[in-house]
């Protein structure tokens, strides 16, 4: 009895947590080739696929969150002020407004980096249970085991795209973050976007297409209720005309005719005797119209030599570097500005509460009425890493096989994709490639203690 308990006290001790994977030490009794001089410190050991009955891990324990709740509930009880700081009582984060907008950009060079680079590696998506695999043929390993699945556990391959390595997780677009959630009679007439773009725009991104409200004087909290003396509405519409009253403000549309006479009489096409067509600019079309043509033709042409001159190694590097900077950044600012998660389905909810349509189609929906299960989301939450198989060699164009995949290690796809384009991979991902075991072939593998 007392060695099983001294076996016990020695595992737990090998055993660390971290953002939801599992790393253990070296002296993890399990036989693997290694052919590097030095063993590796550590060992990556992916989390495991959750059943469709199991519930994501919460953050926060469940004795915690008890613990705050009742404190919470104990304040609200006493009639005085609740001192709030930003982002709670409303204003922003100033040191996090340039990490904002570092993610929004690092999040565009991302896809637009990846959109390139797959013109040259291929994706491989199956039908039946939706695994992936970058590189030019797809693997031989068997683990397609859902329902509908072959009896050889085979995957049916078909080719992918951008969706498949960087899947997108939207939210509804909240015009003001301390505001009540979304009903789910307003579910089709709010926004949905992108969740990291939803998140840089409450950390301090101002994007024209969704506006949001910027508070200058902060909200009160007095006995759990919040005290806004901000306006309800945008200060260029204190007058009130023209803001429907129920929903979500929004200006009317007007029928202004001579916007359209102006927009109609700006630019007249003359076609010549050859076929080509000219832009002729007429009288009433401003100078700041021209410097803006000018510039942005000025960008394109820019832009455009730029493409040509860039190797798809450049490109790829580009694409790592934007890969670990969205990373960080999102980590960073859910410090501060949290996030919501279903704990059974991937619904998405920036802000610090969920909303309240009833949309959620997973384990025992039908107890819930169709509500989603809100818990804290994490940055896997809003960037999913999908792992793929990791390639040792992409040039033999040999696929992996399923004998040998105890051997092999795994990488998220973006960033699979990269490395297989001529990008470096980070310290932080080798225990994951798993690059200090070699693997062997199949008649040496009879060998291998």
């Amino acid at each position: 009895m007392f060695l099983c308990r001294l076996g016990g006290l020695v595992k737990y001790h090998h055993f660390h947590h971290h953002r939801g994977v599992r790393r253990y030490s070296s002296m993890n009794p399990v036989p693997l080739f290694y052919t590097g001089s030095t063993r590796s410190d550590e060992h990556v050991e992916l989390p495991r696929r959750l059943q469709r009955s199991e519930r994501k891990p919460l953050v926060t324990g469940i004795t915690e969150l008890k613990r705050t709740k009742r404190a919470e509930r104990k304040t609200k009880q006493e009639v005085r002020e609740i001192t709030l700081r930003p982002p709670d009582n409303g204003l922003l984060v100033r040191r996090l407004v340039p990490v904002a907008h570092e993610v929004h950009r690092s999040w565009q060079v991302l896809f637009k980096c990846a959109s390139r680079v797959l013109e040259q590696v291929g994706v491989h998506a199956c039908r039946v249970c939706g695994e992936v695999h970058v590189g030019g043929a797809p693997h031989l390993i068997r683990t397609c085991d859902v329902a509908g699945s072959m009896p050889s556990k085979e995957h049916s391959w078909v080719r992918g795209g951008t969706e498949h390595v960087l899947p997108s997780v939207e939210s509804f677009h909240l015009y003001d973050r301390l505001g009540r959630a979304v009903s789910h009679e307003e579910r089709l007439m709010v926004d949905r976007i992108p969740a990291v773009v939803e998140l840089c725009i409450q950390a301090g991104v101002d994007v024209p297409e969704y506006p949001t409200k910027r508070r200058i004087y902060p909200v009160y909290n007095v006995a759990g209720k919040l005290i806004d003396f901000e306006r309800k509405f945008p200060r260029d519409y204190s007058s009130g005309i023209d803001i429907q009253t129920h929903g979500f403000w929004e200006k009317r549309k007007k029928n202004n005719n001579n916007q359209k006479e102006r927009e109609s009489e700006s630019f007249a096409f003359a076609e010549d005797a050859q076929g080509s067509f000219y832009l002729c600019v007429c009288q009433n079309a401003s100078r700041s119209l021209d410097r803006r043509i000018g510039h942005l033709h000025i960008r394109f042409s820019i832009l455009l030599a730029h493409r040509f001159s860039c190797g798809i190694s450049e490109i790829a590097t580009r694409g790592m570097e934007a890969w670990e900077r969205l990373q960080s950044g999102v980590s960073e600012l859910m410090t501060k500005y949290p996030a919501q998660t279903c704990g059974f389905c991937s619904e998405v909810q920036v802000g610090t509460k969920g909303h309240r349509a009833r949309i959620c189609q997973a384990y025992k929906h039908q107890m819930r009425d169709g509500q989603h299960a809100w818990q804290e989301a994490t940055v896997d939450d809003l960037v999913p890493p999908v792992y793929v198989w990791h390639v040792p060699d992409p040039r033999s164009g040999t696929p992996l096989g399923d004998e040998l995949k105890r051997y092999l290690g795994k990488l998220p796809a973006a960033v699979e994709l990269f490395a297989q384009a001529g990008a470096g991979v980070g310290e932080a991902y080798r225990g994951m490639m798993r690059e200090d075991v070699c693997v062997p072939e199949l008649d040496e593998e009879r060998l291998v203690v």
